[in-house]
């Protein structure tokens, strides 16, 4: 998505945005996304083992992602964040929403991890669309809307915000879309060896694509943050990719633009009203990376919660609190540097350690296409 929105211009002279994305109806008619008001785009990345039609994926693509089998993962959503961007102009910010935040879900269904909120809204709507005789791919598709809405509404009850658009992208989508752009560069401060999500990587630079892009976005087993660890890579992550894009050859060279599309395609859901193309003229200065990356505040990163486990306890009021705050202290501002906002007092040593990754060493990257350019390190 943040690609789309710093290429739009070119994406859409290439092809119609219409005729290749895949649409899902999750917004309300009556929320106001019209050019120049505040847009709220919610980003997700689903743990999903089917594209963005609905189609099954094949038996060894899912071996070589590490995504077990087609009835594993649930379809909870890994990664999290709200785009903000502001009607009045001013620089654009994500803010990182960690998977584990438990809270109150809509619709009845309890409280838990917010990335559940898209299983349980899935879920229940699969059951009833089923026994009303859909099937197939629809069945697939319908039922994830309804996964959509459901986690809409959990996070403009977290955040405050009201979503006005929503994308999400899937497993195998993600590595394409990697790929299709010739690699990320990253930075890590010490190797891992993670069997749980494939990441095997040596300390330092290195550019990561595919297969390997997945491990390093989604791993969290074996991080001192555990998951504020995560957040903080596909932050960086995401940074990374856009200026490699931005570069690059890849929007102007018909060959790789076309790649690239076509990657988006496979990988994509977004709303049904989603413009690219104005979204990318309200933006002032994104093809410069003027984004600024932001984690909402925790209380408590090791929370054990009745039922769910080990989870992440955040406090609506000090999230809405901060992300006011923050967009407030960005007006008028183009610092593109991720940050992960401070644990409130009492909260854990895990989180402390996430908070510690904002100043992690930035290392010269040959690999981003700018002299100069840098990626910072991150566990």
């Amino acid at each position: 998505m943040l690609l789309l929105l710093a290429g739009g211009g070119i994406y859409l002279a290439a092809r119609s945005i219409d005729s290749g994305l895949s649409r899902v109806d999750v917004i309300s008619p009556s929320i106001d996304s019209a050019l120049g008001t505040d847009q709220n785009i919610l980003l997700v990345g689903l743990d999903t083992r089917t594209d963005s039609f609905g189609n099954p994926l094949p038996a060894d693509e899912l071996a070589a992602l590490h995504a077990g089998g087609g009835d594993d993962g649930g379809d909870n959503t890994d990664t999290i964040m709200v785009l903000h961007i502001p009607g009045g102009g001013g620089p654009a910010t994500g803010f990182s929403i960690p998977r584990d935040s438990y809270v109150a879900l809509p619709d009845g269904f309890g409280t838990h991890k917010i990335n559940s909120a898209y299983t349980y809204g899935q879920n229940a709507a699969h059951q009833q669309l089923a026994q009303s005789g859909v099937s197939g791919n629809q069945l697939a598709v319908r039922s994830g809307a309804a996964g959509a809405k459901a986690t809409i509404s959990a996070v403009q009850s977290l955040t405050g915000l009201t979503i006005t658009h929503f994308g999400a992208v899937n497993l195998a989508g993600f590595a394409d879309i990697s790929t299709a752009v010739g690699g990320v560069p990253v930075c890590l401060n010490a190797k891992v060896d993670d069997s749980f999500s494939g990441a095997n990587f040596p300390a330092g630079p290195q550019t990561v694509s595919g297969a390997q892009a997945l491990a390093f976005v989604r791993q969290r087993h074996g991080l001192p943050g555990g998951d504020l660890d995560r957040v903080r890579r596909q932050q960086v992550f995401l940074s990374s990719m856009a200026h490699t894009v931005l570069s690059s050859n890849t929007l102007t060279d018909s060959t790789e633009r076309d790649a690239l599309i076509a990657a988006v395609d496979k990988a994509l859901t977004v709303d049904q009203s989603l413009d690219v193309l104005s979204l990318a003229e309200q933006v002032p200065g994104l093809s410069s990376g003027s984004i600024g990356f932001h984690t909402i505040p925790i209380v408590n990163a090791a929370y054990e919660t009745p039922d769910d486990g080990e989870a992440v306890q955040v406090d609506p009021s000090a999230v809405q609190k901060f992300i006011a705050d923050t967009d407030s202290g960005r007006s008028g501002t183009s610092s593109p540097a991720p940050s992960t906002a401070p644990a409130p007092s009492g909260g854990s040593s895990s989180a402390a350690a996430a908070s510690k990754t904002s100043a992690a060493p930035a290392v010269p990257s040959s690999d981003a296409g700018t002299a100069g350019s840098t990626v910072p390190c991150v566990n």
